[in-house]
């Protein structure tokens, strides 16, 4: 009789680091998102224009974040977004 042990690999407990991408699409999506929430409350104030001017930078830093995902729903909705303000801001 043959008795078979089985070995498992070593396991790895040192933390991943995650790839430099990977930070800074974090570091965006969360910079943009607070610089759009400053554009709320600056549009609550009433301060114009410096809200359009947050909402601006905050939606294309999201626009960014979805070409770094390469999510096509994500661009979509930025760029759409980024269309009407300049319209208008344009118009206004």
């Amino acid at each position: 009789m043959t008795t078979h042990t089985l070995s498992c690999p070593p396991v790895d407990t040192t933390p991943a680091v995650a790839p430099a991408r990977d930070r800074l699409t974090f570091a965006i999506k969360w910079a943009a998102s607070m610089i759009q929430i400053f554009g709320y409350t600056a549009t609550a104030f009433g301060w114009t224009p410096l809200n359009l001017y947050l909402f601006l930078v905050g939606v294309l830093g999201w626009f960014i974040v979805g070409v770094l995902w390469n999510d096509r729903a994500i661009m979509l909705i930025h760029v759409v977004a980024l269309g009407a303000m300049l319209a208008g801001m344009s118009a206004g």
